[in-house]
C-alpha cells in the first residue's frame, strides 16, 4: 500500500491522534515521529523511511528503516545507531548528517537532531546550587 493511501487512511483518526484543544493544533504520539505534529511529513506509519529517536537505559538509539526493506519485515528492516549520553550533542550533530547525506530523509535532519539534543539536555545531571554569599552589612558582620 502507498504512502499517500495510508496517510489517507490515518489522517482523520487513529489510536495515536491527541486532540487537546478543539481549535489548537493536532498532535500525534506516534513511533517514528519526531516533532509529534500530526502530518504526512512527520508520520511514523505512512511514510516508508522513517526516524525514530528512542532513549534507552544506556544512551540514545535512532534508529532508521533500511531501505527495500520487505514491509512485513519488522526487526531485520530496522537499523540503529546508538548515541551515549556524555557523548554530547556533536556526535548526534554527525549522525544526523550522516543520514542527510546519504539521501536518507534529509528533510528531518534538524528535526533529529532537535530531538536528541533535548533528550540529552534533559538526561544531563543538574549541578548543585552553590550557596549565597552574603552581601552588604550581613557580609562586613559576619
Amino acid at each position: 500500500m502507498s504512502g499517500d493511501l495510508q496517510w489517507l487512511l490515518l489522517r482523520k483518526n487513529n489510536s495515536f491522534v491527541v486532540k487537546r484543544v478543539a481549535e489548537g493544533p493536532v498532535l500525534s504520539k506516534e513511533p517514528g515521529n519526531l516533532t509529534n505534529i500530526h502530518s504526512w511529513k512527520y508520520s511514523g506509519l505512512a511514510n516508508e523511511k522513517t526516524v525514530a529517536v528512542k532513549e534507552t537505559e544506556s544512551g540514545i538509539q535512532i534508529a532508521y528503516r533500511k531501505k527495500g526493506a520487505s514491509p512485513q519485515a519488522v526487526r531485520s528492516a530496522y537499523s540503529t545507531i546508538s548515541i551515549r549520553p556524555r557523548s554530547g550533542p556533536r556526535r548526534a550533530a554527525g549522525v544526523a548528517a550522516k543520514l542527510a547525506k546519504r539521501g536518507y530523509r534529509p528533510d528531518l535532519r534538524a528535526a533529529t537532531l532537535a530531538r536528541v539534543s533535548a533528550l540529552l539536555v534533559a538526561k544531563r545531571e543538574k549541578r548543585a546550587v552553590p550557596p549565597k554569599k552574603a552581601r552588604g552589612k550581613k557580609a562586613k558582620t559576619a
